[in-house]
């Protein structure tokens, strides 16, 4: 069953014409409704092509939403192979929001960390709907060393609302951890390619997305706070949520402006919702070409080269 987003209502209204059309022709048939569905699909196509071609910040926002958009355990299972999963931070417990381990793309060993939203009710309490606590980062810490160790590039996918704000998360350090899972991005001298999947939320994301390489898909978001959340903050008023999305820049098309990612991965027409197989061929093409153009560098080189290039962001804003 496909979710529709309130502004896609043209697309779910012919969506909703050709299911009943091939239902009939099921129940009955004599009744030919081959180019009746035929010019629905063409109709359906447009309609797609001329919403998506023009979606503002709020509804992009919506997009990155997506309940049905590919998550990391999707881009987990067709990317990389021999995934080995490692849990627990070796502080204090184990926090399924940030999944890492290690494992082969296309052959080559590498690190991985990402962070897991969950995709039904069950999956979702499991990995805390995708923000991590304290744990978590101290996890993703404790892969990044590793990575560091044994000279394994490192992949983060990154799709979080922001850092879980509960007490129990304050109390054991919240920010601290993020803190130090940023310094420990900024230090390691091997390749770090961040790839922005869905939300990036506030440090709860830049905690693992401070890479030499950083791409956002078209449609995700990456931003400082969520536009509910700065809505409420601005105008003491969540509904004007539209309003902060479009004034944040939080878009690929803005951050690329602005020079804080590196570069845009298209999605297919409609969404990465509707086929999360090429997004996800697309998304690993992306990562093979930057980790093949970082092979030859040195570590000194990989870090010096990515903590300046965080230095220089709104230099020449």
């Amino acid at each position: 069953m496909h979710n529709y987003l309130d502004f896609e209502k043209p697309i779910s209204d012919l969506e909703g014409k050709i299911i009943e059309l091939k239902k009939l022709a099921s129940e009955d048939e004599s009744i030919d409704t081959t180019d009746e569905i035929g010019r629905l699909e063409v109709r359906v196509r447009e309609a797609i092509v001329e919403i998506y071609s023009k979606l503002n910040a709020w509804q992009k926002t919506q997009v990155a939403r997506h309940p049905q958009r590919p998550h990391f355990v999707d881009y987990a299972k067709t990317l990389f192979q021999e995934f080995t999963p490692l849990a627990g931070d070796r502080k204090f417990s184990e926090d399924a929001a940030i999944q890492a381990g290690l494992a082969r793309f296309r052959g080559q060993p590498v690190a991985v960390i990402g962070q897991e939203k969950g995709n039904d009710t069950k999956s979702r309490l499991k990995h805390n709907f995708g923000s991590p606590r304290p744990e978590g980062y101290r996890k993703a810490i404790r892969i990044l060393e590793m990575a560091d160790r044994f000279g394994l590039p490192v992949i983060s996918l990154v799709d979080t609302a922001g850092a879980y704000p509960g007490v129990g998360a304050e109390e054991r350090g919240q920010a601290e951890a993020i803190a130090r899972s940023t310094e420990m991005c900024l230090g390691v001298k091997v390749p770090l390619v961040s790839v922005v999947i869905g939300e990036g939320g506030s440090g709860g994301a830049i905690a693992i997305a401070t890479g030499n390489r950083v791409y956002m898909l078209e449609h995700s978001i990456y931003s400082v706070i969520s536009p509910e959340g700065a809505a409420s903050i601005l105008w003491r008023d969540s509904t004007r949520a539209r309003e902060a999305a479009t004034n944040m820049k939080i878009t690929a098309e803005d951050l690329k402006s602005l020079g804080v990612i590196d570069g845009i991965i298209s999605e297919p027409l409609g969404g990465a919702h509707r086929d999360p197989d090429s997004v996800i061929a697309a998304t690993g093409d992306v990562i093979a070409n930057a980790l093949g153009e970082m092979a030859s560098r040195s570590g000194e080189q990989l870090r010096n080269e990515r903590r300046q290039k965080f230095l220089n962001m709104g230099r020449n804003l």
